[in-house]
């Protein structure tokens, strides 16, 4: 997807894949069946949130702006793009960072219990090793930076036109509907977050301004994610 330039959700990809393996493995009383329903149920509200976030945060900007000078407007935006970048970033470590850290503790704690080390298992659940977690940002800063730029250019070009003050508001509402999902504890996925809150932003100067064909591609692309990740979760476990 990545080679494509698809946007798709580590969240439902981590999801399906470790839903499927524990499906092979265990069968189905192994699965918390609950949990996902409630993680999944975000799937359709997050990217629905993530349009109207962005929608409404642009208009209100556009109406504060109205009598600004354009260029002017793009000045100050283009600074206030770096903290509105930082910010996403941040919520994205702090919910989407999470899963990793919890995949290579759940193997280690398997690991253990199963080679007859409960009390280490135990101690791992209650103070995961700062080594996982510096593996864990490392190995998605690094692909970020590495192989992400094809995904980046999808969401900055491709979707709509973007100016500063568009890719603050996107990103800015984004990042405040995934810091209110990390304070309830559901993982939702911010690359449904931020696609969707630029499809808002652009079509607040009008509906063509977003070209749906692309918007169509990575919708796909996100309903795809789950049989092929949980096929293949299945299939390797």
């Amino acid at each position: 997807a990545t080679y494509y330039g698809m946007p798709i959700s580590l969240t439902h990809s981590f999801l399906a894949g470790l839903a499927a393996a524990g499906l092979a493995v265990a069968g189905s009383e192994a699965v918390a069946w609950g949990v996902i329903g409630r993680i999944l149920s975000a799937v359709i509200t997050a990217p629905v949130l993530g349009f109207v976030g962005g929608f409404v945060m642009m208009v209100i900007l556009f109406w504060v702006f109205r009598h600004s000078v354009p260029t002017k407007i793009q000045t100050i935006f283009s600074h206030l793009q770096i903290p509105s970048a930082a910010f996403i970033a941040y919520a994205h470590g702090k919910n989407d960072g999470q899963m990793p850290i919890g995949i290579i503790t759940m193997a280690l704690v398997i690991y253990y219990e199963q080679t007859g080390q409960i009390g280490q298992a135990a101690a791992l659940w209650k103070s995961i090793p700062w080594w996982i977690i510096t593996i864990s940002a490392l190995s998605i800063s690094s692909g970020m930076a590495i192989g992400g730029w094809r995904v980046i250019k999808t969401l900055g070009l491709r979707v709509t036109t973007l100016r500063p003050i568009h890719g603050f508001t996107a990103q800015t509402s984004a990042a405040t509907i995934i810091e209110i999902a990390s304070h309830l504890g559901i993982p939702i996925s911010t690359t449904h977050c931020i696609s969707s809150s630029i499809m808002g932003v652009g079509a607040t100067r009008r509906l063509s301004a977003v070209r749906w064909g692309i918007a169509s591609n990575i919708i796909t692309a996100w309903i795809l994610t789950f049989p092929i990740c949980g096929g293949l979760g299945y299939l390797f476990a």
